[in-house]
């Protein structure tokens, strides 16, 4: 299956906690591809599990990478990147 990664920063002003990491999970359930996210630490977890996106502890201005496999890799990693680095506190 295609594989394909984008490296971002996350503009949410808390990180990747509660209501953002909840918007993200819910975006990337919805593509049906496997998703994963990495830290600059090398951390990695599933990021369909708001759990696991929450245990990875990201901060706003933190780097992370999103590895997405499966059909239409691309369009699907381009359009988590614009949802990560987004504020998605500010709605």
């Amino acid at each position: 299956m295609p594989k394909t990664s984008r490296t971002v920063v996350v503009g949410s002003s808390v990180g990747l906690h509660a209501r953002p990491a909840s918007l993200f999970v819910q975006a990337v359930n919805a593509t049906g591809h496997d998703v994963s996210v990495i830290t600059a630490t090398g951390e990695s977890a599933d990021a369909s599990s708001i759990l696991s996106v929450l245990a990875l502890g990201v901060g706003h201005g933190q780097e992370i990478v999103i590895e997405v496999e499966g059909d239409n890799a691309e369009a699907v990693a381009n359009d988590l990147a614009a949802l990560l680095v987004s504020d998605l506190d500010a709605s």
